[in-house]
Formats: C-alpha cells, structure tokens, sequence
C-alpha cells in the first residue's frame, strides 16, 4: 500500500507543478503566434512560427529596447543603494545601543502597515517641489529604505557573535572596516535573498513609476504592458512577447540566485 501513498504524492506535486509553470508556458507559446492562432478553441498550445514577425511589430509599436534598458537601470540601481541601506540599519539595530533605538525600529515596523495608495500624494508633492519628476531619481529615491528588508537583515545580523566584534575592536578594527569586511561577507545569504526581493519589487513597480513619468522615453516594462494591453486592436502576440521579455530577468535571477533567498530566509529565524 506503499506505493499508492507514494503514486498519490507525485501526482499533487505533478499537479501543483503545472498549475505553477503552465502560464509561463502559454506566455512563451503565445510570444510565438499570432493573435488568432491564441484565440481559436481549442487554443494551439504548440509553439508557432510568429515570433520575428511579433518582435518586429512590438518593436515598430513601441521603443522596447529603452523601456527594458530603463527597467533594468533604475532596478539594478536601485537594489545596489537600497541594498546597502537595508544592510547599514540592520546592522545598526542588531549590534548598536543608542537612545530611541527602539522606537525608531518601532516606527519602521508600524510603516509596513500603512497601504502605499496613502503616501503616493504627499510624495508626488514632494516631488514636484523639488522639480525631479519624470526621472530616474523620482522613481529610485521613494522606497530607497525599504521596511521590511531593514527588518530582515537586522534578524540576520544578530545572528553575528557579538565576540566576534569585540575580537575585532580590541585588535584596532575600525567600525566601517567592521561593517564591510566582517558583517557583509557573513550575511551573504541574506544579503542575496534582500536583493531578490528589492530587484523583484522595482522591476514590477508599475504605479508609482505611472504617476510621476511623463514622456515616452522614461516608460519602464511594467508600463509598456499596460499600454499594449490597453490598445484598441490588441495583438496578443505582441503583448505576450513582451510579458516574456518582462518575466526573464526575474526568472534568471531567481535561477542563480535561489539558494541564497533560501539560506537568508532561514538566516533570519534567529530568536531574540
């Protein structure tokens, strides 16, 4: 009777795994026919020959080439800054004693809990005042301290033997040299599944960069498919093309990087 339970469990995990994979499956087929070869019944779930001629289409519609290079500059830029500012508080909060400390924690943890739709108005304002909309800084500067992975790597870091500093102090290392050659080689870890998590939050931010972008030449990805899913004469060819484009990075970031969000979720299980 064994292997009835054991039948049973590949047959969920069968399961569970084409309900997971099967729309990226039918993203990538549909990025290779035409529009009606997506819509017919029974729809073609067989990749299609329509895929130079949907890019071509995509290309001629739209300027995909700035709007992937946008995305991936003001992500990459921004995971880079925000990354280290998660890194340097979190540090801070786990190994430093000064007065307020945790109030201001406090006041981090209780901003998570603020919907975002709240603060895109007084930001916008602000924005404006200082005459930077329509630009990377606008998009890149709102959420450069990010709470919840400030709050992550402040559980990693006190995962850090607090002798371990000391050693380190009583042997003449500066708090800096501490900070770059102690703390971040250790948390590597948590430091990569951050980075996961800062580079997929910016690559898909789509409101905040609808707001405060104006011209054709700032669009990020994430705009560019609601455009093209907003046409009038929608080409499903050209919309699932550029869903695929959109999807790739993440993907083969994750793919790289998987045992790092792993070990750096787990990392920051540490009670206090």
């Amino acid at each position: 009777m064994k292997w009835i339970g054991k039948l049973g469990k590949y047959v969920v995990l069968a399961a569970g795994l084409f309900i997971t994979l099967g729309p990226f499956y039918w993203m990538v087929v549909g990025a290779t026919n035409s529009s009606g070869a997506l819509l017919s019944v029974p729809p073609n779930v067989i990749p299609g020959t329509h895929l130079l001629e949907n890019a071509r289409n995509l290309l001629n519609n739209i300027d995909m080439f700035r709007a992937l290079w946008n995305s991936i500059f003001i992500t990459v830029t921004f995971t880079v800054i925000a990354g280290l500012f998660s890194a340097a508080a979190g540090y801070a909060f786990a190994k430093y004693e000064f007065k307020g400390k945790n109030a201001i924690f406090s006041m981090f943890l209780v901003s998570m809990m603020i919907p975002y739709q709240a603060l895109i108005i007084p930001q916008f304002e602000l924005f404006a005042r200082m005459g930077i909309l329509n630009s990377y800084s606008a998009i890149i500067l709102p959420q450069l301290a990010y709470p919840f992975a400030i709050f992550l790597m402040r559980q990693s870091m006190k995962s850090i033997p607090d002798s371990v500093l000391e050693s380190a102090r009583i042997d003449g290392c500066g708090e800096y040299r501490m900070f770059f050659q102690i703390a971040l080689p250790t948390m590597l870890p948590a430091i990569g599944a951050v980075g996961i998590f800062l580079f997929t939050h910016q690559w898909n931010n789509f409101l905040w960069p609808l707001v405060v972008i104006v011209t054709e030449d700032m669009y990020t990805l994430p705009i560019v498919l609601s455009i093209l899913g907003g046409q009038d004469n929608l080409d499903y060819g050209q919309l699932m093309l550029a869903a695929t484009i959109s999807v790739l990075p993440i993907f083969i970031m994750f793919l790289f990087l998987q045992r790092y969000f792993i070990a750096g979720i787990s990392s920051g299980a540490v009670k206090e």
